[in-house]
């Protein structure tokens, strides 16, 4: 913004606090939301040309349109329902009101008292007699107020991309809905929402980089939970039966499209349940969001449709590992080799970690359609029971939708000795994603015993971007991590 500009706008915010007018307002009661005015207007059946005068209300917003005509002015306001015109004229709002109207820039946030009506042209509008100054905005908006259209600039500027992209706060506002849907069909599932520790001693639940900082009183290292589960499976073994969180948790990794550091996610636990109580949970969460923000089960995302009837597919990971690398799973060599043609080359690494990679290339991106894929290996699932007849398989789904996991779920671990095996296990293990320190603590909590349970970790992010047609993670997280803006 230029600095001729900026003064100008100095200048005008100057001039109202001399004519007497707070150029950053005070309370404002009683505001009606602008989809609320239309909805009243549109009750009352009001005609082309015609004010209802018993039908006063009170708006508020960010003016994103402005046009004087002689002793006419008419504004456009906006607020997280939308816009609303406001029609004014010189007669009815005074020579100070008229004097207040010169002073108004597109940006400034105010309010308008009066009554509703329509124009000729037969656009819902509020007839004001009254301004009230609210706030004055000392910046340009976005040119001809089309929006911010830099996408870098749009996730720093957050504030300006909101009030400028209707659409951006539309996504928001299903956001919001979504989460409240999914939390109402954890309560009707008898599920109690807890808080647990987002710093924690010793990280785990998941294979992650965390973060690590350090309490100074304490003169101890923490982490950033990269999980909520091994605690959330000690309210189990507490006797809170079904347990649910809707929070962060933070992974010190790449960012892309589909991952950011911080993210949100829904994980919870049923005591006597199983994998398929947890399929049952995904269905119904995504059910439940898609009623909350509507446009049926058939939805677009990106340039496909995927279809969110239920039941969703179930397929096993050995007949997809089959379908679309051509080998079978318990055939290591043959996997290697595909692996090592693909240019996955890890000598090292398990059998069942090569398999798990071969996996993510070869048939990840072809699960477009919602599916469970099931019965992964065991050896890469160290919190899951085995399949009663095969302990090479764990008892455990992931969900997969436009070739993206939404959601992990297993048939819960609750034997303290073989849990403490597979923790040994990953202690020793390569990599700066492996357990560093035995959770003692945990296999404590199983040795009082925690019930037969089932497990689920749903993507909040990721699934407010399917049902919202977002093509990358960062259009549906509010302030989305940033590299620091270079000063050039």
């Amino acid at each position: 913004m230029s600095d001729s500009l900026y003064e100008e706008r100095l200048r005008k915010l100057q001039e109202l606090a001399e004519m007497g007018h707070d150029p950053y307002g005070w309370r404002f009661p009683d505001v009606i939301a602008n989809d609320a005015i239309r909805a009243q207007a549109e009750a009352a059946n009001i005609e082309a040309g015609e004010k209802k005068e018993d039908l006063k209300v009170r708006a508020a917003g960010r003016i994103v349109l402005r046009r004087v005509m002689g002793s006419l002015a008419f504004l456009t306001i906006r607020d997280s329902t939308g816009d609303m015109q406001i029609g004014l004229s010189k007669r009815d709002v005074g020579s100070d009101g008229w004097q207040v109207i010169k002073r108004l820039d597109l940006g400034d946030i105010a309010g308008f008292d009066g009554v509703v009506g329509r124009t000729k042209t037969n656009e819902i509008t509020v007839w004001s007699d009254a301004i009230t100054v609210l706030c004055k905005c000392l910046h340009q908006p976005p040119e001809k107020w089309h929006g911010l259209t830099d996408v870098d600039q749009r996730y720093r500027q957050r504030y300006v991309d909101l009030f400028t992209n209707a659409e951006v706060m539309q996504t928001f506002r299903q956001r919001s809905q979504i989460i409240d849907a999914v939390r109402q069909v954890m309560r009707e599932r008898g599920f109690m929402e807890v808080e647990t520790p987002m710093l924690q001693p010793i990280y785990g639940g998941a294979a992650a980089r965390p973060f690590t900082t350090h309490h100074n009183t304490l003169d101890m290292d923490l982490f950033l939970r990269i999980s909520p589960e091994l605690y959330l499976k000690r309210l189990l073994v507490g006797g809170m039966e079904r347990v649910f969180e809707i929070n962060r948790n933070f992974r010190n990794e790449g960012i892309s499209p589909r991952h950011n550091p911080e993210f949100t996610m829904m994980e919870c636990y049923q005591a006597y349940g199983d994998l398929s109580d947890m399929m049952e949970i995904v269905e119904a969460a995504f059910a439940a969001s898609i009623e909350a923000i509507g446009g049926g089960t058939k939805r677009a995302f990106k340039d496909i449709e995927i279809d969110f009837s239920t039941p969703w597919a179930r397929k096993t990971y050995t007949e997809l590992l089959k379908e679309h690398a051509g080998v079978d799973l318990a055939d290591n060599d043959a996997v290697r080799a595909k692996a090592k043609e693909l240019g996955i080359d890890m000598p090292n690494a398990d059998d069942a970690v090569v398999a798990n990679k071969l996996f993510e290339e070869t048939v990840e991106d072809k699960l477009i359609q919602p599916t469970f894929v099931t019965e992964y290996p065991a050896a890469i699932c160290p919190l899951t029971r085995r399949k009663k007849d095969d302990s090479s398989l764990a008892l455990r789904f992931e969900a997969f939708v436009a070739g993206m996991e939404m959601g992990n779920a297993y048939t819960e671990l609750n034997d303290p000795a073989i849990q403490k095996e597979n923790f040994e296990a990953q202690v020793t293990g390569e990599g700066d994603e492996t357990m560093r320190v035995m959770d003692e603590d945990f296999i404590n909590a199983l040795e009082y015993g925690m019930p037969p349970a089932g497990g689920l970790g749903v993507g909040i992010d990721r699934m407010v971007m399917l049902l919202t047609n977002s093509p990358s993670i960062r259009d549906v997280i509010l302030f989305p991590l940033q590299r620091p803006q270079s000063k050039d």
